[in-house]
């Protein structure tokens, strides 16, 4: 499973995602306190490339988990419901990033989607603009690629970076999973406090034959609580951005 915002330091891949930073409810998430990410690699990791390699040649056909149906179901029904193209909020937090993200994409529909409960449970009621998923990630992503969706763009903002160098395959790019995201297509944008994760993520991009581009998050008002607390910190954010126009790997 992937990780989720960054901070939590859940399980497995962002699951190593899926904590993230995007934190997003409580004042103690804006003070300006925050530590710079400390790891014990210097440069991008030797065994990226032959990660990238077997996952590209082998793609994740983990079984969806039961525990994923509601979701998946509320997903079905509202998309049934409502045409306009999908934009995904992946490892959402509480979701005021969702809500952001639907402020700025008002012609879409925009999904956020987290694992955890009592994160989506400080949001309260979502708008009428966008959808709110507990659920695993990977599991949406699995069941969108399937079906040939093709989103109109992807966010993923703050997932746990797992800076630990042993931590490679819990990192988003690193996951089994990550072929499924790439199929999914859509203006993809990544961002972290940490320089190394997001050039490290463009590599994988770059290995799996998608053009991007890494550059400083520019100045304005911030997607995420965690945003604004690292700012706040004095820390450099980072993102990595791609247009993943080309078909996706064959699932």
């Amino acid at each position: 499973m992937i990780a989720g915002p960054q901070g939590s330091g859940n399980d497995a891949v962002a699951r190593a995602g899926q904590t993230r930073g995007n934190g997003q409810g409580g004042s103690e998430a804006m003070a300006g306190n925050s530590r710079q990410v400390e790891s014990n690699q210097a440069g991008p990791h030797p065994g990226l490339g032959a990660l990238i390699e077997r996952h590209l040649g082998k793609p994740w056909r983990k079984p969806v988990a039961a525990h994923n149906g509601p979701a998946l179901a509320a997903l079905a029904e509202r998309r049934a419901a409502d045409s306009r193209p999908l934009v995904l909020d992946s490892f959402c937090g509480t979701g005021a990033s969702t809500r952001a993200l639907a402020e700025q994409h008002p012609d879409c529909l925009v999904v956020g989607i987290d694992k955890s409960a009592a994160r989506l449970a400080r949001h309260g009621q979502a708008g009428d603009g966008y959808l709110l998923l507990r659920a695993d990630c990977e599991a949406v992503w699995q069941v969108l690629a399937g079906e040939g969706v093709r989103l109109a763009a992807h966010y993923l903002l703050y997932p746990n970076p797992w800076p630990k160098a042993a931590q490679l395959k819990r990192r988003v790019h690193g996951h089994p999973a990550f072929p499924l995201l790439l199929a999914l297509g859509g203006a993809l944008e990544l961002r972290s406090n940490w320089r190394l994760y997001v050039e490290e993520f463009g590599i994988a991009l770059h290995l799996a034959g998608v053009r991007s581009a890494v550059s400083a998050v520019p100045a304005g008002e911030p997607l995420t609580r965690f945003e604004a607390k690292y700012r706040a910190s004095g820390h450099a954010l980072w993102r990595c951005r791609a247009r993943l126009s080309a078909p996706g790997p064959a699932l």
